[in-house]
């Protein structure tokens, strides 16, 4: 295994959350290079819209990639909000560069998010933001590509659930391959999400070019 995949994999079990409020800050762990670290790869899902599209369609574009779900309580909301607030800085500091950038949402939980519920969700976020869904086993197969952990949390005796992810917003370049991890919150700060849009814009700044 290559040592970026290795030095990843490491940091990667400090981000798996449960989706609420007490979980740790994804700002608590570094920001790491990924350059040739094996993720990602070509998948066709659905978009919010009901078209199916691919990977390959966003050849040339920079993008940046959350996994989540809309039912999360509030850590998906909140790192997502983080990335289109500190996105749209980036659009008004560098509109060339930003127009090269693609947000984009895929949900963890196909069952309950389907295409008209993430249309809904992605636009309260920002309007170029684009989300997918997708089957079951079309979902964990971009999950596993992506090296994505997740799994439903189902209380006993309870229809409701939350599904445990890792949070990893990822950036990956024009050819599909991955450049870094994008920070959803400010460590430098006692309140670490007041810096976060901060901190995305100016990771954007740092890696497209």
């Amino acid at each position: 295994m290559h040592k970026t995949q290795i030095a990843f994999m490491a940091g990667l079990a400090l981000f798996l959350t449960g989706c609420s409020s007490d979980t740790g800050k994804s700002g608590d762990e570094p920001m790491g290079n990924l350059a040739g670290a094996k993720i990602g790869g070509p998948f066709t899902l659905t978009d919010q819209n009901g078209q199916k599209r691919s990977w390959g369609d966003f050849k040339g574009k920079y993008r940046i990639v959350y996994f989540g779900y809309s039912y999360c309580p509030d850590v998906c909301p909140v790192d997502l909000q983080h990335i289109a607030q500190g996105y749209s800085q980036f659009e008004k500091e560098h509109a060339e560069r930003a127009a090269k950038v693609q947000p984009i949402f895929i949900t963890l939980d196909p069952e309950r998010d389907t295409p008209d519920v993430v249309k809904n969700y992605v636009a309260a976020f920002h309007p170029k933001m684009i989300g997918f869904t997708g089957t079951s086993e079309e979902i964990a197969a971009v999950a596993k590509a992506f090296v994505i952990v997740y799994m439903k949390d189902k209380p006993k005796d309870s229809s409701e659930y939350l599904v445990n992810h890792s949070r990893t917003p990822y950036l990956f370049g024009p050819e599909g391959e991955p450049i870094a991890l994008i920070p959803v919150d400010d460590p430098s700060t006692p309140d670490k999400d007041e810096g976060a849009p901060e901190e995305v814009a100016k990771a954007l700044d740092r890696w497209v070019k």
